[in-house]
């Protein structure tokens, strides 16, 4: 392997003009591109003046290893966490996000990276939400993922985890976009969320480990969720929610805005009503999203069928058994960088059928009590389950994850849950 291509190298390289004072995205961005590589490019910095790519100012920056310091640190905290680096001029890094405005420079990544250049849809919006949100933002990110598209959201509660959860039931699969880095348990209410993801689907940052979710991360966050998508889903938000920077920034990176309208004089859709005003497609299915994407689609898909009926599932999305606790992944290693390998999945849908849950889903004995108590009481609180199953919360959570995750019930803003008996999946 050439000296260029060593990927601790490489990733090194990028830490240095992260670090570096005075070299900022656009700088990085135009030398990174006239180079096959960033540890290429931090070679040659003494030429960059003369070739026009930036000015001696921040030549001397690089040169004079003011970075190298946080760099290492940087490097060192990553080396031993358990994670891969995908890094600018790797065939993993997704096209789509090298051409916004302000790509990251690098992202750090657990779970499957090919999803990151799969065809994919952001589907994003409020936290505290209505049901009517919920199962939209279900139902839209079922759809899509049934079509080997991916399902991009920022992990928050609500619409995002309604989102995530439904876009891991599909061939599509799931990416979670972070505002921390990835040793932060935030938010900690999604850590089981998170655990699948990181099995079954991508969780991604550029923020290295140690770094808190700092609420300024989380707007500039948004460009990465946006960035990956070829549209962006507002499925419920009001006039001054976070989900109407992504939708900004999509607008503005020339990607699609779609949005969900809501009933009238529901505050918590203001938001989406006002951006269908201001122009986004209005949607109320996949189909819809489809219709106006499917240019971009079929480039990238070898089948785009029309979007499935309710209760379409591939019966082999999800995995069976106990969930494993999030630190089960998260060991520590000595280990080289791993390099990321780019292979797409397989897109095509296989042929799915509509049944009614109790078909769908073989409950064992403790399921089956936990939805008998769910079906007589119509909904209850995490906290009520435990005390009337006389079960520890640890336990009740994992059961309630994978009975979410397979349709047989669904979690409500507050933390309440609901068994979904006469609704197909």
């Amino acid at each position: 392997m050439s000296a260029r291509r060593d990927p601790d190298k490489e990733f090194f390289a990028c830490l240095a003009f992260r670090h570096a004072k005075g070299v900022g995205h656009k700088t990085w961005r135009t030398i990174f591109n006239a180079y096959d590589s960033a540890y290429e490019a931090l070679l040659d910095a003494d030429a960059w003046p003369d070739k026009g790519l930036a000015d001696r100012r921040r030549a001397n920056a690089v040169l004079n290893e003011g970075w190298r310091e946080k760099a290492r640190a940087e490097y060192l905290a990553v080396r031993d966490a358990d994670m891969q680096v995908v890094c600018w001029h790797d065939n993993a890094y997704p096209d789509r996000l090298r051409n916004i405005m302000e790509p990251p420079a690098l992202l750090y990544c657990r779970g499957d990276v090919s999803l990151l250049r799969n065809p994919s849809v952001a589907v994003v919006g409020a936290r505290k939400c209505t049901h009517f949100g919920l199962e939209s933002a279900e139902r839209i990110s079922y759809e899509l993922s049934s079509l080997g598209i991916t399902v991009v959201s920022g992990l928050a509660l609500g619409i995002d985890r309604q989102a995530h959860l439904a876009g891991l039931r599909g061939l599509g699969r799931s990416v979670a976009v972070l505002g921390a880095g990835m040793d932060q348990d935030y938010p900690s209410d999604n850590a089981d969320v998170r655990e699948v993801l990181e099995r079954r689907g991508c969780v991604v940052t550029e923020y290295p480990p140690g770094m808190r979710a700092d609420p300024a991360n989380f707007p500039f966050r948004n460009r990465i969720i946006s960035g990956l998508s070829l549209g962006v889903v507002v499925a419920e938000a009001a006039n001054r929610s976070g989900s109407l920077i992504t939708a900004r920034l999509a607008s503005e990176e020339g990607r699609e805005v779609f949005a969900l309208p809501g009933p009238l004089g529901q505050p918590t859709f203001t938001g989406c009503h006002g951006l269908i005003k201001q122009g986004a497609a209005l949607v109320e299915c996949a189909a819809d999203i489809v219709e106006v994407l499917r240019y971009e689609f079929a480039g990238e898909l070898d089948m785009l069928p029309d979007a499935p009926p309710r209760g379409a599932e591939d019966p082999d999305a999800l995995p069976g058994g106990v969930i494993r606790t999030a630190s089960a992944n998260r060991r520590k290693s000595s280990r080289p960088l791993k390099t990321a390998k780019a292979e797409p999945i397989d897109s095509v849908p296989r042929k799915s059928r509509q049944v009614p849950i109790r078909a769908a889903v073989v409950l064992d004995a403790e399921e089956q009590e936990l939805m008998d108590v769910l079906e007589e009481s119509g909904k209850q609180q995490v906290d009520s389950l435990c005390r009337s199953l006389g079960w520890p919360s640890g336990k009740t959570s994992r059961m309630l994850l994978m009975l979410e995750m397979r349709g047989a019930v669904r979690q409500l803003p507050g933390m309440w849950y609901l068994a979904r008996e006469s609704e197909p999946i």
